[in-house]
């Protein structure tokens, strides 16, 4: 995708016309007016686990929602009976902390996965408050292994070795990215089936979009030949602003049926929710964050029955 960066900035350019020129309303203000397109269904009960579908969580751009999207997409698709293994692959530790783990008092973390061969994923895992849903946990030592790898034998395959003996055991392994295009994101992508984009209904997300499609694209071509776009997920709408609007409707005139149906709506709970360390769908299950999720979950469980 060599003119993703130049389509970035034309979308960019044309809100900004669209904003200085219209003070009225484009559209509907509920987001399934864009997105939706055919009925989701209810996903089967499975008594049946793994191999495990990888997901990685990546955008470049920092506050879009994709820790938010981890945890709360991962509570989800447990609540449907899904085997789900989160990563958190942060040195940041949010996602740990988004589940009620103190990073700081970690023995062991991925860090310790990656860089140790006598640490096995089971010492190192964490089990959730959340029925079927487990963690493997990292804080601020995971930044050292960026440095460590740089000089190791295929460095871009060791979260891929990590995984590969207990990704049976799981449905979904959800990897939490960090928001960069490093060593550590290029592992994420190269042991992903999927890259899903969450983004902020915001214009300027856009070109970090285009920049991560560019990377997908190397990586795809140089080190993971089935490496497929997940899907995009708008998050942050607030249907209050038109300009929210637009760039929904950007987003899905550019990328079509990747833009998921569910579209996550801003809301108070989902801070709340990380103060907690508790996934909203367990906090306030029956919020607006909550539906949100467990529709997404059903999404990405269709998805999957269809491949």
């Amino acid at each position: 995708m060599a003119g993703n960066g130049d389509r970035a900035e034309t979308w960019t350019s044309e809100l900004r016309e669209q904003q200085a020129a219209l003070g009225t309303d484009l559209g509907p203000a509920d987001p399934a007016a864009y997105t939706m397109r055919k009925p989701i269904p209810e996903p089967m009960p499975t008594d049946r686990h793994g191999p495990a579908r990888i997901i990685a969580m990546a955008n470049q751009k920092g506050g879009v929602g994709k820790t938010t999207t981890t945890i709360n997409l991962g509570a989800a698709l447990a609540e449907y009976g899904r085997r789900v293994l989160l990563v958190d692959f942060d040195p940041q530790g949010a996602l740990s902390v988004g589940l009620g783990v103190n990073p700081h008092n970690l023995d062991l973390s991925v860090y310790n996965l990656l860089m140790q061969d006598d640490i096995t994923a089971e010492d190192v895992l964490i089990k959730t408050d959340v029925a079927g849903l487990h963690l493997l946990p990292a804080n601020i030592d995971l930044s050292a292994a960026e440095i460590q790898l740089v000089n190791e034998v295929a460095r871009e395959m060791a979260l891929a070795r990590v995984l590969k003996s207990i990704r049976k055991e799981y449905d979904f392994v959800l990897i939490d990215c960090q928001p960069s295009l490093g060593l550590l994101a290029i592992n994420a992508l190269t042991v992903a089936h999927g890259v899903l984009i969450p983004l902020e209904c915001e214009f300027f997300s856009l070109r970090g979009v285009a920049l991560l499609l560019d990377t997908i694209d190397k990586v795809r071509e140089r080190l993971n030949f089935d490496l497929e776009l997940e899907g995009i997920l708008a998050t942050m709408y607030d249907s209050r602003t038109t300009h929210c609007r637009q760039v929904l409707q950007r987003v899905v005139e550019a990328f079509g049926d990747k833009v998921y149906q569910t579209v996550i709506t801003k809301t108070v709970k989902f801070p709340e929710s990380t103060v907690a360390g508790s996934p909203i769908t367990t906090l306030d299950p029956a919020s607006s964050g909550a539906r949100n999720y467990r529709q997404l979950a059903r999404e990405v469980i269709a998805a999957q029955a269809d491949r």
